[in-house]
């Protein structure tokens, strides 16, 4: 095979260079006419899809298929997929960034295929489409913008969300041509459309439309810039205009002089437009410099890329771009580079002649910098011979410096392994490396996935160190989609060959099964799914209820148990509901604790818990719901009903509930009496426990109804006693107080009454029960007189307990010089003389 230098496709446009770099040959059958299709091409080297163009007649093929479909190729002619279509004419055929096809229909609808293989989404572009009918589409990265026959802009900004929005309106007239740009490249950040009404070109966006006020339309064709600086616009007098996309600077003309108007008009890269007819391509640069390609083989179409363009006719796939720099720097002829000299001293010695090291010698001062032109010009080829004349270059030149970071040598050849692994033509994936560097090798794997070529992408993950799980799940569940054998067959197939793999998500695989219909298929898998989070909401979608509570249970996670009886709650009559959760203890406890808490204000949810307690003849748990309603009433008597319904619910096993049915019918008893309060006195009594209503009766004077409540609920008589003293303290009744203290006995001793009163402010009451307290440690009376103020009398038990010390205090504390303290001295000099 002869070897063909890079510059023999090379034309000169302007002060550089372009290629047109062949990528494959014979790519469709010659009775496929080209002429007759609408194509349209993926970015990064995608797929091609070809949809019959319905405006044209097209003779009978007997070989061929009548009806209509999208046929999806590779760009090496292989056929990926044919999708019939059966919804009416095609008003927009595109593709988006990550490869999903864009199919919109004249009524609105849009198909988003998300794989090669005929599986879709679908969406409306809204009534506006569906009332007034799409004229045609634009697409970008993730989105679209659709025309609409009255000239409405409807745009989507996200496939996976589409949210079809009206842009401005322009104003009424023949829309010649239009395009879009990017919200990427805006900035408002917002999708802008290019039309060309009129003489000039009107810029519509989500909030107005503007006029750019020129006069030299109207303008056949439109397109933008891939990096969105520059507009390219073609007059119907064949004239090509490039201006800033601000339309305030107007940067070259070109005049085809041709009269018919052209098939495609594109950007090749930002820095040339392609004009192309039928087999005619011109590629003007800049000063409207030309340079001319013509194709024997009919029609041509023409697929702009981020870096170029690719050229398809029936019997090849063109690629045509902008001579890198450092290649040009390489090979240009004449040239003088430190790269292109270290190339030459390869080639040198290959033929083993000393000119190779004299041509070392005479770049070393820059060898680094050559040997990193090398490496930078070999990812930029498409011809293997020459990716490996340039690495051999550069691993010649690294070889004579003594210190080199080889990291970019090395991902350089394990870049264009892959490159050429993909570009073959079985693959037809004909990546450039700065398409690569874009795409990225994950992306690159997800379009080997979309292809099914499960080898080759485990291959590159492989090598270049990815996870492959995605790939495995991938596969797993094409298997279970387009595979023949039955479901235990592919299941074992399935469990063996993922088995032991790290990061694998048999729930993906089992859902797969499950959109094909395949039940019985979808619960073996999802068996083998180790995280039950992943589990149950395909269980759930399943109608596998129980089977989900069940995994949910197995988990021990209380949200995902709580999410599954949200689920069954909401779907399930109540009694199929207490039913499933009958059994399982544990669901049935998080059910009881959820109506208890009930809906986050704290209330619980009374209804559910009376429901789950009679289904599970939990009588006493079911009264004490009807208790707590019964608390949480403002009236005695919706109080006393709730008492009475606990009762009753109790009423049938009295042996066993003696004790409760006493409790409810004393609270009942207890609420009917503070009805009677309730209207007979000033105040609220409903409510209160049994010692809060003697004690407020008792505050408020009484004393009979409190001694009558007392003997009712037989209080005790110490806690009748506190809770008189407590009752009168609080009322400051300090001669009630003082007509108890001369009774001669008191159940809980006089101590409280002490307490209480002086904690109350009332000193010289506390203290008249000091000498009614028996049972008092050694000196305690002391402290008690002198809490109350009375250090004299203090002083007086000092003496009485012989107690020095103390009676010395007292006497330190009133000082001897006043009345207290010399009383004190007195008191104490019999006993202790003067001290």
């Amino acid at each position: 095979m002869d070897i063909v230098h890079p510059t023999a496709g090379w034309e000169q446009l302007g002060e550089r260079f372009y290629r047109k770099t062949q990528l494959y040959t014979q790519v469709f059958d010659q009775d496929l006419d080209l002429d007759n299709y609408l194509v349209a091409g993926a970015p990064y080297g995608g797929a091609i899809a070809l949809y019959r163009d319905d405006d044209k007649l097209i003779a009978y093929q007997p070989t061929r298929s009548s009806k209509p479909s999208i046929d999806v190729y590779s760009c090496a002619g292989k056929l990926i997929r044919r999708i019939n279509w059966d919804q009416g004419p095609i008003k927009g055929l595109g593709w988006s960034e990550d490869e999903k096809l864009l199919v919109v229909t004249a009524e609105g609808s849009v198909r988003c295929y998300y794989d090669l293989h005929g599986e879709f989404n679908q969406f409306s572009l809204g009534n506006a489409a569906d009332e007034a009918g799409v004229k045609s589409c634009r697409f970008y990265g993730n989105g679209l913008v659709a025309l609409l026959n009255n000239n409405s802009l409807v745009s989507v900004s996200s496939y996976d969300e589409p949210r079809p929005k009206l842009l401005a309106p322009p104003p009424e007239g023949q829309v010649h041509a239009w395009n879009i740009i990017p919200p990427a490249y805006t900035l408002s950040r917002s999708v802008e459309v290019l039309l060309s009404i009129g003489q000039t070109i009107y810029v519509s966006d989500a909030t107005e439309c503007e006029d750019r006020f020129l006069d030299i339309g109207p303008f056949a064709h439109i397109a933008v810039s891939p990096n969105g600086r520059f507009s390219a616009l073609y007059t119907a007098t064949g004239t090509a205009h490039v201006v800033t996309s601000d339309f305030q600077n107007r940067l070259s003309e070109h005049h085809s002089g041709s009269k018919i108007p052209p098939k495609y008009f594109e950007w090749c890269g930002n820095d040339a437009v392609v004009i192309a007819w039928e087999d005619e391509i011109h590629l003007v640069g800049p000063s409207g410099s030309l340079a001319t390609f013509f194709y024997d083989s009919g029609r041509v179409h023409i697929i702009p890329d981020y870096d170029g363009v690719r050229i398809l006719a029936n019997d090849t796939c063109d690629f045509l771009q902008k001579v890198p720099d450092v290649t040009e720097e390489i090979f240009r002829l004449g040239t003088d580079s430190r790269a292109a000299i270290l190339l030459d001293a390869v080639e040198q010695l290959e033929l083993q002649s000393p000119k190779a090291d004299a041509n070392i010698q005479l770049i070393r001062p820059h060898l680094v910098e050559a040997v990193d032109a090398c490496v930078n010009a070999a990812g930029q080829e498409f011809s293997v011979h020459w990716q490996k004349q340039l690495l051999k270059a550069a691993s010649f030149g690294k070889s004579v410096l003594d210190v080199y970071n080889s990291d970019d040598f090395v991902d350089m050849c394990e870049t264009l392994r892959v490159l050429n692994a993909v570009r073959f033509f079985e693959i037809g994936l004909p990546l450039s490396y700065e398409q690569y560097q874009r795409l990225s090798p994950s992306g690159l794997i997800s379009r080997l996935l979309n292809r099914h070529e499960y080898l080759l992408a485990l291959r590159i993950a492989g090598y270049l160190r990815l996870p492959t799980d995605k790939i495995y799940v991938h596969w797993a569940s094409a298997k279970v989609r387009l595979g023949a054998d039955d479901d235990d067959t592919v299941c074992r197939k399935i469990v063996e060959k993922l088995s032991g793999k790290p990061g694998i998500s048999f729930e993906v695989i089992a859902r797969a099964a499950y959109d094909e219909g395949r039940g019985r298929l979808t619960t073996e898998l999802l068996n083998h799914e180790p995280r039950a989070g992943r589990q149950v909401p395909l269980l759930l979608s399943m109608e596998e209820d129980e089977l989900a509570l069940d995994k949910a249970i197995e988990s021990g996670d209380t949200d995902l148990i709580y999410f599954v009886l949200h689920q069954l709650r909401r779907k399930l009559p109540l009694a199929g509901f207490f039913r499933a959760i009958s059994s399982r203890p544990a669901a049935t406890a998080l059910v009881e604790s959820s109506a208890r808490q009930g809906d986050g204000d704290g209330r619980e949810d009374t209804t559910l818990l009376k429901d789950l307690y009679y289904q599970d003849d939990r009588r006493l748990d079911g009264a004490a719901v009807f208790i707590r309603e019964a608390m949480r009433q403002p009236e005695s008597r919706t109080a006393s009903d709730k008492l009475a319904l606990a009762a009753k619910l109790l009423g049938d096993n009295t042996r066993e509930h003696a004790s409760e049915l006493t409790t409810l019918k004393e609270a009942t008893t207890l609420l009917r009496m503070q009805e009677a309060f309730d209207r007979d006195l000033t105040d609220k009594f409903t409510g209160l426990s049994v010692n809060q209503t003697m004690f407020k009766l008792i505050r408020l004077g009484y004393h009979g109804r409190a001694k009558k409540i007392q003997n009712e609920f037989k209080v005790p008589e110490k806690v009748a006693w506190w809770i008189r003293l407590q009752a009168l303290v609080a009322k400051r009744d300090w001669n009630e107080i003082e007509e108890i203290s001369r009774q001669r006995r008191s159940p809980i001793g006089w101590e409280p009454f002490y307490n209480q009163t002086l904690q109350a402010g009332n000193p010289r009451l506390a203290a008249t029960f000091i000498s009614k307290c028996t049972g008092l440690p050694a000196g305690q009376s002391i402290t008690m007189y002198e809490k109350c103020g009375l250090r004299v009398k203090a002083a007086e038990e000092a003496v009485k307990a012989r107690d020095a010390d103390a009676w010395a205090k007292l006497l330190e504390a009133a000082g001897r010089t006043t009345q207290e303290g010399r009383e004190i001295e007195r008191v104490g000099a019999a006993v202790f003389g003067k001290k």
